[in-house]
């Protein structure tokens, strides 16, 4: 086998990996992406080279960021009162593509389960309970999806902040769903209908 047949294998099997696309559907993608070497392929590439050797965690947060602080902690117009706490990154942008949230976010990194040994410490969870005091927060809502794990790990946090206002989501969340697959009007319905555990 050459080295180009070999690259490319290694591009298809590399795309393979994403989410949503099998080996089928990589080879049809690298194969696109080779018809379309100067319009998408090399910028792509470009793209990618610079989000990986940019691209972190926010200390404060757990967001996506270009700096150490994401946008959303350095922004004097978010409320400071507030944190919504979610799963993941894909659920805090979800809740941003509603618009209707305007204070600060806590990504959790995952949720808590005994099955896969995730307990709170491999969670961002005492980075919260810190932020509690450190921020002066006067209430916490529980962005989590409505999963066995995500209702766990949500009243595991309520039990671990007394003396702050603990909020749920509320309707629009169905049970098993995750945010990101929500619309922003069922998003914007069960923020707005949220309720206190």
């Amino acid at each position: 086998m050459s080295s180009g047949t070999e690259d490319l294998e290694n591009l298809i099997a590399l795309m393979a990996k994403l989410p949503g696309l099998g080996p089928r559907s990589a080879r049809r993608a690298v194969l696109h992406l080779i018809k379309k070497r100067s319009l998408v392929l090399l910028p792509l590439a470009d793209a990618l080279h610079r989000v990986g050797s940019t691209v972190r965690e926010c200390l404060t947060c757990g967001n996506i960021a270009t700096a150490d602080t994401c946008d959303i902690c350095q922004s004097e117009k978010r409320a400071t009162g507030q944190i919504c706490v979610v799963e993941d990154v894909a659920d805090l942008w979800a809740m941003e593509r509603s618009g209707v949230f305007k204070g600060r976010y806590h990504v959790l990194g995952g949720t808590l389960s005994a099955l896969d040994a995730i307990g709170p410490d491999e969670l961002r969870i005492p980075k919260l309970i810190a932020r509690i005091g450190d921020e002066s927060v006067s209430e916490v809502i529980l962005a989590l999806g409505a999963t066995i794990d995500g209702q766990t790990t949500a009243h595991y946090i309520a039990d671990q902040l007394p003396g702050v206002t603990v909020t749920s989501l509320a309707q629009g969340v169905p049970v098993g769903g995750e945010l990101d697959y929500l619309d922003d009007g069922t998003i914007t319905a069960a923020l707005n209908a949220r309720k206190a555990l």
